[in-house]
């Protein structure tokens, strides 16, 4: 089997039946939690409001290239570079940078919870959740 095509391949690593569903709760509690913890923390909310969904824009590298904006799609979109920018934040005592990664944390944990996953580079509706929209 072609190693290349099982990392574009969405049947490569979308989960399915109860296993779904059980990601989709946790990500709804991972952005409860990542809001709770920004608001109790004293985050101003006008900037919760403003850049929840900034990291959407994300997907415009679609436009470039589908691999492209798979990668960069899922860099914003990734745990990951929530937890380094929070770490950069703590490390460099910028508050702001922390609580960025909180609102980051909280759209991921938002858009995962409505079963918009990780994404393939076959294409954007390919995702480790599954496949988005129409099914057949």
């Amino acid at each position: 089997m072609n190693q290349a095509a099982n990392i574009i391949s969405p049947s490569a690593g979308s989960v399915t039946d109860g296993v779904r569903e059980v990601l989709r709760l946790e990500a709804f509690a991972i952005m409860a939690g990542a809001t709770t913890v920004y608001f109790v923390s004293g985050g101003n909310p006008w900037l919760y409001a403003i850049l929840f969904f900034t990291p959407d824009l994300s997907f415009a590298a679609y436009a470039l290239d589908a691999r492209l904006g798979a990668i960069v799609y899922n860099t914003v979109h990734s745990y990951i570079s929530a937890i380094l920018l929070a770490g950069a934040g703590w490390l460099l005592g910028i508050d702001l940078l922390w609580q960025i990664a909180l609102i980051l944390t909280a759209h991921a944990g938002f858009d995962r919870s409505l079963g918009y996953g990780l994404k393939y580079a076959s294409a954007f509706s390919h995702t480790h959740l599954g496949v988005i929209g129409k099914r057949n």
